[in-house]
This record gives C-alpha cells, sequence and structure tokens, in this order.
C-alpha cells in the first residue's frame, strides 16, 4: 500500500499540523481493521505532537505551572483503516478562549485520501502543582492559535 500523502485537498482545511503513523499488526482487532481505540491514542499523539512543533512540551508546562488536560473525546468512524496503510492525523485548534478551554479537531485520512476518521477533543487548563483548574497562561491564548473556521467546518461536515 502506498505511504504517499494524500491530496492536500482531501483535508477540509489545511492541517495545523499532520501527524503520520503506520499501522501496526498490534492495532489490528479480530474484524481485520484498527481498532476503535487505537484512533484515541493516534488523536492524543498528534495533539502532543502539534503542542511540541508551538514550543510546548512538558517542561514549557512546567515552567509555567500551566498544562492541558482532556475534559471529553468524541470520534465519528467514517472507514476502516487496514493492516500495513499509512494514516495521516490532522489536527486544528478550533476554539481557544483564552481562559480555560481548548478545542481540538481531527480528520484522519489513509494515504489514498479515503476519509477514516474525525474527532475532536475538548481540553481544560490545569495548574499542575495543585491539580486544580485555572486561567490559561497567557502564553497559551496567543501560543494556540485558533484555525480560522475550522469548528463551522467541522459542524457543517
Amino acid at each position: 500500500m502506498s505511504d504517499a500523502a494524500p491530496p492536500q485537498n482531501a483535508f477540509l482545511l489545511p492541517p495545523q499540523f499532520t501527524l503520520s503513523v503506520s499501522v501496526r499488526d498490534a492495532d489490528i482487532d479480530d474484524f481485520n481493521h484498527v481498532n476503535n481505540v487505537v484512533y484515541l491514542g493516534w488523536m492524543a499523539r498528534a495533539a502532543w505532537a502539534h503542542s511540541k512543533h508551538l514550543g510546548f512540551d512538558f517542561a514549557a508546562y512546567r515552567a509555567r505551572d500551566c498544562g492541558f488536560v482532556v475534559t471529553r473525546h468524541e470520534i465519528d468512524y467514517k472507514a476502516a483503516a487496514l493492516a500495513g496503510e499509512h494514516v495521516y492525523i490532522a489536527t486544528w485548534v478550533s476554539e481557544n478562549d483564552g481562559r480555560l478551554r481548548l478545542r481540538r479537531r481531527f480528520q484522519m485520512l489513509a494515504a489514498d485520501g479515503r476519509e477514516l476518521a474525525r474527532g475532536l477533543s475538548d481540553f481544560a487548563a490545569m495548574k499542575i502543582s495543585t491539580g486544580r483548574a485555572m486561567r490559561m497562561h497567557e502564553d497559551y491564548v496567543r501560543g494556540y492559535p485558533i484555525a480560522a473556521n475550522a469548528e463551522n467546518l467541522f459542524v457543517k461536515n
């Protein structure tokens, strides 16, 4: 199977960040396709890789005593990913209220452009030293920019 990236126009909008993964044998379930929970792991990996790309690794979170924790995940499955395929997990920050909450949208495509899944993760800012909710650090207001129209595109489609 091809490992060439899907055409950019296969995504709902140009990704802010894309993570490429290869489907492993361990990802395959008894139905001979990628198990549903694997998609959630891919979303988490893509979100964290994007954060690091933006300059916010865990050391940066610790230095600010502020990080993000998940409050909600949602996944809509569209087609099965199969053994040997390469999957491209695109992510966008679709909401950032500048106070407590941030939302990411995800779209997962096979190399041939076939849409596999869409998802979202909601996050809340947390004071690392106490484990309590807090107003997000000012660096995150600017550092996690919203992708224009992303939320609307995902809601409409």
